[in-house]
């Protein structure tokens, strides 16, 4: 039986690894974590709380500029104003020197150039005020 057809196979061991599952899994994490971060909502931020501290008593005084560009000066417990572009510089100061923390607000009209707003706020803040800011009229 020199010439048998028994043969003896002689089997390796594979030293290769199936990557397939893993690229698969991988795949599936990838699609979890995509959908779910735009639902994790990162700006919560607690705000420790503070015995001594002032609440703004002061009312804001509100400046609208129409659409003719006249600056109309509404305070609480006044008459309203009206002034032009020389007269705010000088409202602007008087205000800062009774209380420049008092906030001012200013609200103009849409058809408004956005230059004139800008001149607006800048003879303010020229002029020593300290708190400005804008009115918008929510959707």
């Amino acid at each position: 039986m020199a010439g048998s057809s028994l043969r003896k196979s002689k089997r390796r061991a594979m030293s290769d690894i199936n990557v397939v599952p893993y690229i698969d899994v991988m795949l599936v994490l990838l699609v979890i974590f995509m959908v779910t971060a735009p639902m994790v909502n990162p700006g919560v931020v607690n705000l420790p709380t503070v015995g001594g501290a002032k609440v703004q008593t002061l009312p804001p005084v509100f400046l609208t500029i129409d659409a003719n560009e006249n600056v109309i000066v509404k305070k609480e417990g006044d008459p309203t104003q009206t002034l032009n572009k020389f007269e705010l510089a000088a409202f602007a100061r008087s205000q800062a020197e009774k209380s420049a923390e008092q906030p001012i607000v200013i609200a103009a009209d849409k058809s408004i150039k956005y230059e004139t707003v800008m001149e607006v706020m800048s003879k303010l803040k020229e002029n020593g005020v300290k708190r400005v800011g804008l009115a918008v009229k929510t959707q």
